[in-house]
């Protein structure tokens, strides 16, 4: 099985970290989601809706859509608050990578652990910068927004190619492709993975002062 693997990139604030970083996830996980399986009998099932959410960044002029389960958005956001604490001990300039990979299990005899094949990894690259007054700041709220509403298109596109998906499962399967600890949504069995760079190069800082810069002249 050949591993899909998508890059995205952005560069933000400090205090913005964390909203870019859960619309992105978020919405690749509102289309790698299905509502709950229900069982009829082998081979025979319906599944539930998912709900759908609409949430206001705070530090960006942006509104995503994520999956209406407070419990997904629980387990996204300690990955999340984690990987921008870490981004925050590196200084005011950082960068990181944040992954968020899918996969199914393929059972193995005992006494081996079962294989997990990932088949679609979303790779985001966040450039942390620090900006020196609020006049920026603003420019950067509006900038990043229109970056994460270019970003979002890009992953619906992505998603709706006809590429792999696992094949729905049977009920004694069902784990090896779905998350099914939650209670109301059924995600694709996913892993969340961070990395971080001590020092951030001076030329991605400077892209993003050179921008603001050109924008302040217009």
């Amino acid at each position: 099985m050949n591993c899909r693997s998508e890059v995205l990139e952005l560069t933000v604030e400090a205090r913005q970290v964390e909203e870019a970083m859960l619309a992105l996830l978020h919405t690749i996980l509102l289309h790698r989601s299905t509502g709950k399986f229900h069982y009829k009998k082998e081979g025979t099932y319906s599944i539930g809706t998912v709900g759908t959410q609409d949430i206001d960044c705070d530090f960006i002029d942006f509104t995503f859509v994520r999956v209406s389960s407070d419990e997904l958005d629980r387990v996204i956001s300690k990955v999340v608050t984690e990987f921008k604490d870490a981004l925050g001990n590196t200084g005011s300039d950082g960068m990181g990578r944040i992954s968020l990979e899918f996969y199914q299990k393929k059972k193995s005899r005992w006494p081996f652990s079962d294989e997990c094949i990932p088949w679609e990894v979303w790779s985001i690259k966040v450039n942390v910068v620090h900006l020196a007054n609020e006049q920026e700041r603003q420019i950067c709220r509006e900038k990043v927004g229109e970056k994460l509403g270019e970003k979002v298109i890009n992953v619906v596109e992505v998603i709706n190619r006809h590429e792999y998906l696992p094949k729905m499962p049977t009920q004694s399967e069902v784990d090896n492709v779905f998350d099914t600890s939650l209670k109301d949504v059924q995600p694709y069995l996913y892993k969340i993975t961070y990395q971080i760079t001590d020092t951030l190069g001076t030329s991605v800082s400077t892209t993003m002062r050179r921008l603001i810069k050109d924008t302040l002249a217009l």
